[in-house]
């Protein structure tokens, strides 16, 4: 069996936040949200914790921590993407709940979770 592929390694990633989340009491919600069209957003997985709060996770994969490592990887333009995919999703609801954007990390075998790692403008 050769090496995996980029996806595989990414699902896999996504499976082990996933887990990560769901261990620390946070429910799924949705799984790889997309907008429709082009320039649209992708979120990675929605969570909601239990406080009540949307969780938007952004889950970055990483072999090592060289160039900035994968918290650095999620720029302005990322961020503007899973942005516009949350207000996309927020505008289904009844009711805006309180939400925040996290970035989990999974880095050589380990998860850091980034609670909050940026606001929307």
């Amino acid at each position: 069996m050769g090496q995996p592929t980029t996806k595989q390694v990414g699902d896999a990633a996504e499976d082990a936040a996933l887990l990560y989340l769901q261990q620390a009491g946070l429910r799924l919600v949705v799984r790889n949200y997309r907008t429709p069209g082009r320039g649209g957003g992708e979120i990675d997985l929605i969570m909601r914790a239990p406080d009540a709060t949307l969780v938007f996770v952004e889950v970055r994969h990483r072999k090592t921590a060289s160039h900035g490592g994968a918290a650095a990887s999620v720029s302005t333009t990322k961020q503007r993407r899973i942005i516009f995919g949350a207000r996309h999703y927020l505008m289904r609801l009844d009711r805006l709940p309180p939400c925040r954007f996290d970035v989990l990390v999974v880095e050589q075998g380990r998860i850091e979770w980034f609670q909050a790692a940026f606001d929307a403008y």
